[in-house]
Order: structure tokens, then C-alpha cells, then sequence
């Protein structure tokens, strides 16, 4: 009887021998405001430490979240600018004096009332390049592609390639019908042998073999 197969460990922090940059990010000690699927990774010669340091602005009492899905490939200097970062635009400075405490807390109505987008959200499946940027509450869909020094200030559509900065949809992988087909199968989601014994449909084009045995199991 022939061994199940299923690639690498997912609970290894370096899964590729002799490569310390290459980081299955979800292995570190997270924060508890950022959630990470399975064997998505992190590639930086400065090391794992470095996608800690990337998520910027990013204070638990602001209550946003950093959630990133599983198999997603983030190239070295991907950042994530999160809400704290925020300044106030209603008034007349754009200074953040309240933070500071002291004398400068309590002087004026709202002040706190800092502009908050949510959580930051990366799906299955998503490719961010080198030095990418990620705004404050950015949905970026499944299967997507952010080109390499993209800012990313709007949400990504499924399977779309952006650009630029801002970042802009550049050209779809796969037509909106064919992402939602992919986005039903979820490949993601099957048991690792499963997806491991079916690696010739999942990388290769066949939307429809790959429905079937989704379908068939």
C-alpha cells in the first residue's frame, strides 16, 4: 500500500530545506488580530521576522483584522498599512494630538473618531509581488494578482490582476463566470492528499475536469 501523499509539513516553519527566507507564515507567533491559513508563505532574505515588521499601524485596541488565506504566495516587502495608521480629515490639522495623552487628550469632541475601513481581508489562492502595498480595509478576491510595488487602496475582484498605484485591474485571469466556478470548487478547502493526488488539474486549465472531481470526489 503505497503512503498517502502530502507534500510538505504544514506545521514546518521553513518547509523548503536549506531556505530560511521561505516562511509558511502561519507557523510564526502571530498576533491575535492576524489570522493566516495553511501553507500560505511568506519569501524575504531578511527573514520571518520581517512580515511581523510589515503589518504596520496595527493596534489591538483599534479592533481590525489581518486575515490572509490559505496557499497565498507574498513576495519579499509585501506591507500591510492597517487602520491605525489613520489620521482624522474633518479637521482643521490632521495631527494625531490625542494619542500623545497628557494635555492633549480630551480637548475637543471626537477626537478619537479616527477613520476605521474594517478588516483587511486576502483570499485563497492570491499572489502578492514584490513590494506590494495593501491599504487599511482591502479585500483582495481569490486567485488574485497584485503586481509587484502596486498600492492597493480598493478592493480586488476574484482572480483579477492589478497594477499600479493605486493599483488598477490590469486583466482578468478568468471571466467573472470561470472565478465563480473555481470559487465553488475550492480546491483549497479539500483534504491535502486530495488536493496533492490532483495537482495536474489544479495546475493546469481545465475548469471543468477539475468541477468533476470536485463533484465525484
Amino acid at each position: 500500500m503505497q503512503p498517502p501523499r502530502i507534500g510538505p509539513d504544514p506545521g514546518a516553519l521553513h518547509p523548503m530545506a536549506g531556505h530560511s527566507r521561505v516562511t509558511f507564515i502561519r507557523n510564526l507567533d502571530l498576533p491575535e488580530n492576524v489570522e493566516v491559513g495553511a501553507y500560505s508563505y511568506y519569501d524575504d532574505p531578511a527573514g520571518p521576522q520581517a512580515f511581523l515588521d510589515a503589518i504596520l499601524y496595527h493596534f489591538p485596541f483599534i479592533g481590525d483584522r489581518l486575515v490572509i488565506g490559505k496557499f497565498c504566495a507574498l513576495a519579499a516587502g509585501t506591507r500591510f498599512l492597517m487602520n491605525g495608521g489613520n489620521h482624522r480629515l474633518d479637521g482643521l490639522s490632521t495631527y494625531p494630538f490625542p494619542i500623545f495623552g497628557g494635555d492633549w487628550i480630551g480637548r475637543f469632541e471626537g477626537e478619537l473618531n479616527f477613520p476605521n475601513r474594517g478588516d483587511t481581508c486576502i483570499g485563497n489562492d492570491v499572489w502578492l509581488g514584490y513590494q506590494s502595498t495593501v491599504m487599511p480595509g482591502v479585500t483582495v478576491g481569490d486567485g488574485a494578482v497584485v503586481a509587484a510595488h502596486s498600492v492597493v487602496a480598493a478592493d480586488v475582484p476574484p482572480y483579477a490582476i492589478v497594477a499600479g498605484n493605486p493599483a488598477k485591474v490590469v486583466r482578468r485571469r478568468f471571466s467573472e463566470e470561470d472565478a465563480a466556478r473555481l470559487q465553488a470548487v475550492a480546491w483549497w478547502d479539500w483534504p491535502i492528499e486530495r488536493i496533492t493526488a490532483h495537482l495536474p488539474l489544479i495546475g493546469g486549465g481545465d475548469i471543468a475536469a477539475l468541477e468533476a472531481v470536485a463533484r465525484d470526489g
